[in-house]
């Protein structure tokens, strides 16, 4: 018999013997509560218990020693902030050096405008003395070139002039002692027959023509010269005179 076996069979044995001493209604009733136990094979294992709750985070451990990946492009730009608060004013420089005065380039240049304007002067006067002819505020040039009259403008026009037109005796005076032949005068009656305008649009309101001028005796004659004596004559503008150009001064 076995060990395992055995032991229930001692244990009653035990508890027999020591009820002896006893009173018997004591012993039988103790007999009657004392266990047999019967040991069989082990059982079958059960199912696992259900999971136990997270235990506490631990400390972050040290960085992997894999390589880091590269840098992602860079996110959109958010909105602008408020303006912060202004900061408090710097402190103030030292104080520069004192600048030009500005009166002394005034007179200097003052001073040089006058110089300039005074050779100028000096370089007109020897232009009339040679070339032109002065008279009041207008000043009579010529090239001493024979053209038809729309050429004579157009070239009296290219250097901001206008063919030579006496306004008074005076200025009819001035321009016959400065020509040596035939020249245009800068009228016409191209607009309407008879009634001579200047190049401005306006009509003439001094004339001095040629007895029996302007009389239109060939087709076309819509323009004028002035004569070697100082009367005026109609002639055709297809015709080539010489050029006097007058200049405003």
């Amino acid at each position: 018999m076995s060990l395992f076996t055995s032991l229930p069979f001692l244990l009653l044995t035990v508890v027999t013997a020591s009820c002896a001493d006893t009173e018997a209604e004591n012993c039988e009733n103790i007999q009657k509560t004392c266990p047999v136990i019967a040991c069989g094979p082990p059982g079958i294992n059960g199912f696992p218990g259900k999971d136990g709750r997270d235990g506490a985070k631990g400390e972050k451990g040290e960085p992997g020693q894999g390589l880091r990946g590269s840098q992602g492009p860079p996110g959109k730009m958010g909105p602008q902030g408020t303006p912060g608060i202004p900061g408090i004013p710097g402190p103030t420089g030292q104080k520069g050096d004192p600048g030009e005065n500005m009166g002394d380039y005034i007179r200097l240049a003052t001073s040089e405008t006058a110089t300039l304007r005074s050779e100028l002067n000096q370089i007109k006067n020897w232009l009339i003395f040679s070339l032109g002819k002065k008279v009041g505020k207008k000043i009579f040039f010529t090239n001493g070139k024979k053209m038809p009259f729309n050429e004579v403008k157009t070239l009296c026009a290219q250097f901001q002039g206008r063919v030579a037109t006496p306004m008074n005796a005076e200025e009819n005076r001035a321009l016959k002692d400065f020509i040596t032949e035939e020249a245009f005068l800068g009228i016409t009656d191209q607009e309407t027959e008879g009634q001579f305008m200047d190049l401005t649009g306006s009509r003439v309101t001094y004339q001095n023509w040629n007895d029996g001028e302007p009389n239109n005796a060939s087709p076309g004659e819509h323009c004028a010269t002035l004569l070697s004596d100082g009367t005026w004559n109609d002639i055709a503008c297809s015709a080539s005179y010489l050029t006097v150009c007058e200049f405003s001064i």
